[in-house]
């Protein structure tokens, strides 16, 4: 296993970003990738703990101590054949992922965790340049006809897999690129669009085929969600023209806070924010919202949460205040007795080192404040949580002087009528219900319609949508042939 004493020789190389005061001029990816030597050490550090826990606690089954031991033998040509073969695309894992690996090291139950996501980028940055991440198009067709609606992680990596099991793959996009919230959800500072570029490109010569501007299903979305569709292509069409269909159209339904003012212009969802941002960065129209000069108010704390004042902080945001409903987790866990699981501790992100960012927890907003129709301010109250139970705090009144407020506490469901034009069953959350296991795996209510990433568990990561996608292109592909030699994961 590598070097066995390497754990006890090399300490954590943390990534390194480029000096916040440069990167907030730009928009470009700011992260440096590991040269070959500093990613060769840092794969010794991989003990044989015997038990890797990181497999297990990854969704997607990375093998991660096999390539850790080939990039520590500088091996990187075979390091790269097994990191694609549980993962589709490492270089978005290796960039948005929150490294669930990291937290299940062994070295983590009391030292530094060995840097799994900066190893992996490593090495699939290193595979692509130099001309090792090929076209894999299959040995010979099926006949069989299949389209995947949504082109996010879970649609993408159903689409390449079944491609490659041989079956002709039609990709439906109602967006103007391919990629869905990776692509303009996820700012260019976290994860530059060509990636995805790249790797539509490959796809493409995998035989897979994209119809961007499509919207499949139902008409007449939201307002919120973003839509670029130019053809309208009823469910109908689709289950008449395909031998089976995956629907990984994602979450996108923000969650709203209904309280008075909420109409005030000045308050948008994050994804209003964020989406037009993308596309500017992106060669297209300006964004019709900014931040310049402006008191930033960003409700919720997650990872949109982070993003937005990030992108505040580009923008030239006055200043930038975050609430968030929930109590200020610990600044450190208790590894001996949260190891190996995900640990609920104090997370400070790259956008939040970029400028002065007041974080403020146990805070409810009471009311959106106006003037004229424009906001101008916020009125709250503290929370006490007691029992898994909030309640308000009498006399904790506070108002906050806002021009801009960005809600960021996450999505519902999928969007518009999607699962209603193709009949399928829905969870208690809105979900499309289909069990992720078993011989009915991804398979829904209605014949040969199937349901992966967020379409199907709701909000999530990049990693868990793809897992999906490849486990919902495997039940596919049992479905069409009767049997699949598709991976498990």
């Amino acid at each position: 296993m590598g070097k066995p004493t390497g754990f006890m020789e090399y300490e954590r190389l943390p990534e390194a970003y480029e000096a916040s005061g440069q990167r907030v001029k730009h928009y470009r990816e700011f992260t440096a990738t590991l040269a070959d030597e500093q990613a060769s050490l840092q794969a010794a550090r991989c003990m044989d703990c015997g038990t890797p826990f990181c497999n297990n606690a990854c969704p997607l089954n990375n093998i991660v101590p096999d390539w850790n031991d080939l990039v520590y033998r500088a091996d990187g040509d075979r390091a790269i054949d097994v990191l694609h073969s549980t993962n589709n695309f490492p270089e978005f894992t290796g960039r948005v992922c929150p490294a669930l690996c990291e937290a299940a090291c062994s070295l983590n139950v009391d030292g530094d965790a060995v840097g799994i996501k900066s190893i992996e980028r490593a090495v699939i940055d290193k595979a692509w340049e130099k001309g090792k991440v090929l076209p894999r198009p299959p040995a010979a067709k099926t006949g069989k006809k299949v389209a995947v609606v949504g082109s996010g992680p879970a649609g993408l990596a159903a689409a390449q897999q079944l491609a490659r099991a041989g079956h002709a793959v039609t990709v439906f996009e109602k967006n103007d690129a391919p990629g869905g919230l990776m692509r303009y959800g996820i700012p260019n500072f976290k994860l530059d669009k060509s990636l995805i570029d790249r790797r539509i490109g490959q796809m493409m010569s995998e035989g897979v085929v994209f119809r961007a501007r499509s919207l499949v299903g139902a008409e007449g979305l939201p307002s919120v969600v973003a839509n670029d569709a130019a053809e309208f292509i009823p469910a109908e069409e689709i289950l008449r023209s395909f031998d089976a269909v995956v629907l990984a159209a994602g979450s996108e339904i923000p969650r709203d806070l209904p309280a008075p003012g909420r109409d005030l212009e000045g308050t948008y969802f994050a994804l209003q924010f964020l989406i037009p941002q993308t596309k500017e960065v992106c060669g297209g129209a300006p964004n019709p919202i900014s931040a310049k000069g402006k008191r930033v108010i960003v409700i919720g704390g997650g990872d949109t949460g982070a993003d937005c004042v990030g992108t505040s902080f580009r923008h030239g945001a006055a200043s930038v205040t975050q609430f968030e409903v929930m109590p200020r987790p610990p600044d450190t866990e208790d590894r001996r007795q949260t190891w190996p699981y995900w640990p609920m501790k104090f997370r400070t992100s790259t956008s939040h080192m970029e400028g002065r960012v007041e974080r403020i927890f146990s805070i409810s907003t009471q009311e959106f404040i106006g003037e004229n129709g424009v906001l101008k301010a916020l009125k709250t109250i503290g929370i006490d949580w007691k029992g898994g139970k909030m309640t308000e705090i009498p006399g904790s009144e506070k108002t906050y002087p806002a021009d801009l407020v960005l809600l960021a506490m996450g999505f519902l469901h999928p969007a518009g009528g999607l699962l209603d034009a193709f009949s399928v069953e829905k969870d208690a959350r809105g979900n499309a219900k289909a069990a992720d296991s078993g011989l009915n795996a991804y398979a829904t209510n209605v014949g040969k319609v199937f349901a992966a990433g967020d379409t199907r568990r709701g909000q999530s990561l990049v990693v868990w949508a793809i897992r999906e996608g490849r486990q919902c292109a495997r039940a596919v592909d049992g479905f069409l042939m009767g049997t699949s030699l598709l991976p498990l994961c």
